[in-house]
């Protein structure tokens, strides 16, 4: 087996190769609003570093989202590329689960936590979790809301990622990563430890740039 995985549906472009046994390569870069043209180099290094090429991949996983439309559907569509050119199994995973699975892997949980991203619009993409025996089970979500609402709703409960660094005067900012990690996804992909999905987004909203429609004409 050899997975490669990546998720760019954050400003970070994370990308990892993973041989069934370890992570053999990793690279993580920023991507803001440029994911289409740093995505692809990003992946020929990552495969570089493991001393595998392309023809040598037998799955792809990529994150789904919650995210912005744009670097989100440039994960997805080089996902669902790979796995048809390739002939090469597909994973769907949830971006927020991606953080709450590197959580689980860095170290013991104690209790239940919520796991936000930036979705703009001074708005969160968030979801609810608990520790369980294979690291995080997803509770409710995901969700996109103000933080307010969220804090509101959950008063209290510590929040991992972007999300709550954004807004530490509203959020319970929990320790942990921030942006999610394609090694973290890779491993809980071969672990099987998180909920797999369709290779859709989840936008969750419409996209902030809509086509012109012009009048008809009499």
């Amino acid at each position: 087996m050899l997975l490669l995985a990546f998720d760019t549906a954050t400003p970070a472009i994370t990308v990892a190769v993973h041989d069934e046994y370890d992570v053999v390569a990793a690279t993580t870069g920023e991507g803001t609003m440029a994911h289409g043209e740093l995505l692809a180099p990003a992946i020929h290094a990552a495969l570089t570093d493991a001393g595998a090429a392309m023809s040598d991949l037998t799955d792809v996983a990529v994150g789904v989202g919650p995210g912005p439309f744009t670097g989100l559907r440039v994960g997805v569509v080089t996902a669902l590329t790979l796995g048809s050119t390739l002939g090469i199994a597909t994973h769907g995973v949830c971006t927020l689960d991606i953080l709450a699975a590197d959580l689980a892997q860095r170290a013991k949980m104690s209790g239940e936590f919520l796991v936000a991203t930036d979705a703009r619009r001074k708005e969160v993409y968030w979801a609810h979790y608990r520790p369980s025996d294979h690291g995080a089970e997803r509770l409710d979500g995901p969700h996109v809301s103000y933080p307010v609402d969220v804090a509101e709703l959950h008063p209290g409960m510590p929040v991992l990622g972007r999300g709550a660094t954004l807004y530490p005067e509203i959020l319970t900012v929990l320790d942990g990563p921030v942006d999610p990690s394609a090694a973290a996804l890779a491993s809980a992909v071969v672990a099987r430890s998180v909920e797999e999905l369709p290779l859709e987004p989840l936008y969750l909203r419409r996209p902030d740039a809509t086509p012109l429609v012009l009048p008809k004409q009499a």
